[in-house]
């Protein structure tokens, strides 16, 4: 549940959780993994105004005077990032039995159209925010609909909530239905009016939102990157190479563009805060022009798998020579699962598809610091260090039954995390916290 205002006592005070504690502090696909983690078996974070004053061993006298939070049989971790979810497919979420490009005309869309309603999309606001914040999620990379409505509702419960959201209009003015395309020019205004109310309130950031590039025109994605250059600060989220058929359309519609990633490279799409959902079929040149540029990637392995579309390289993303920011994501709806443990699981399962082998480590970092780095945010969420934002999460290493009779066989933290993601959903959120506000699960 979403603690009420009544628990959200320790919001300006300065008060302090205890337990055992992790955080990352380097990329483990870059540097030796052991190295990259930070873990203190019993540790003390002090909170104050909503940041994190400071972390360190547990001590009687390192807590004199402050109201302690005891969190025994747990791991503190920084808040969950995801890189990559759509909102308003919460209603159709388990949707059956089809590839991307059919889906999103048989059940995306009509579940789009109904956005039109504000009331609607303020309701499927509430439980979206409400069922990420209880699975450990405490920032996301957000689509809303082509419907200005869906964003202001958006952002205003985020707001109420006081979490660290990107969100932004999705721009469609082509290959889509009539009532959910953009008249001329008229996306491009109504993203602009959003900005201006909306990037920078508080918590709340905004994205240039082009669905993919089938959806929008040559001359809207022309128009969406020189908002998104006029507007410093601000984010550009998007689509990029999902699936083989997808790919093949792009090549028709674009023919003088090099590959998928170009088509958005020439309409000044990409660089600092550019997130490309998905990256499934990407060649080695959109590799090194993502990293080149600073663009980040979205791995979204269980949308991934549901769909069909095929299996991200994570290992080939991140090569040391030429590095891609790379985070996760659920991908709801075509995405099965709130829980970023579960996506964690899948992204294990694709790696091994894949002939590599992804670690606890390397999965919980990108659910964490590399979903922030790919969000350029790591000055300020994904880790527990101090001046860092305190959103974080309590995870409860005996949360069922069979995940505590198998922790009691863990010979080390390594498979201690990797049981977690593997046996793990939300049933082991025992807290997140949200600006150093209990705002789901229970205090201890």
């Amino acid at each position: 549940m979403i603690a009420g205002m009544e628990q959200n006592r320790h919001a300006s005070s300065r008060h302090a959780l205890r337990g055992a504690a992790i955080s990352f502090q380097a990329d483990p696909f870059l540097t030796d993994p052991d190295a990259a983690l930070e873990h203190w078996p019993d540790a003390l974070v002090v909170i104050e105004e909503g940041r994190i004053a400071s972390v360190g061993p547990w001590s009687a006298a390192a807590a004199a005077g402050l109201a302690v939070t005891h969190y025994p049989d747990a791991l503190l971790c920084p808040g969950f990032v995801d890189t990559h979810v759509h909102y308003p497919q919460t209603p159709m979420i388990g949707a059956y039995g089809e590839h991307l490009l059919e889906w999103l005309e048989r059940y995306t869309f009509p579940a789009e159209a109904a956005f039109a309603d504000p009331a609607h999309a303020a309701s499927v606001a509430r439980v979206f925010l409400r069922e990420l914040l209880a699975a450990g999620t405490t920032t996301a990379a957000v689509y809303c609909t082509s419907h200005a409505t869906s964003v202001e509702a958006f952002f205003a419960e985020s707001a109420r909530l006081n979490t660290r959201m990107i969100a932004g209009k999705v721009l469609m003015d082509r290959y889509a239905p009539e009532g959910l395309l953009d008249s001329p020019g008229g996306g491009i205004a109504e993203s602009r009016g959003l900005i201006e109310r909306w990037h920078g309130r508080g918590r709340q950031l905004y994205a240039v939102t082009p669905r993919f590039a089938p959806t929008s025109s040559p001359g809207q994605l022309e128009a969406a990157g020189r908002l998104w250059r006029e507007h410093p600060g601000t984010y550009l989220q998007t689509h990029l190479s999902e699936s083989m058929a997808e790919i093949a359309w792009v090549r028709e519609l674009f023919p003088e563009a090099e590959n998928y990633l170009d088509v958005y490279h020439r309409a000044g799409l990409t660089g600092p805060r550019a997130i490309f959902g998905h990256g499934v079929h990407l060649s080695e040149g959109e590799f090194c022009q993502c990293h080149r540029t600073g663009s980040a990637l979205a791995h979204c392995p269980t949308s991934n798998l549901f769909l069909g579309s095929g299996l991200f390289r994570a290992f080939a993303a991140k090569r040391a020579d030429r590095p891609v920011r790379l985070g996760l994501g659920s991908d709801l709806g075509a995405g099965t699962s709130f829980s970023p443990l579960r996506t964690m699981s899948e992204a294990y399962k694709v790696a091994q598809l894949n002939d590599t082998r992804l670690s606890a480590l390397h999965a919980f970092y990108l659910a964490t610091l590399g979903g922030a780095e790919a969000l350029y945010l790591d000055d300020r969420i994904g880790r527990i260090a101090p001046g860092y934002e305190a959103d974080l999460v309590v995870l409860d290493l005996k949360a069922t039954p069979l995940l505590d009779f198998r922790m009691g066989f863990c010979r080390d933290l390594a498979e201690r995390l990797f049981v977690l993601m593997t046996l793990g959903d939300e049933r082991v959120i025992r807290a997140t916290y949200v600006a150093g506000v209990l705002a789901a699960g229970h205090e201890g």
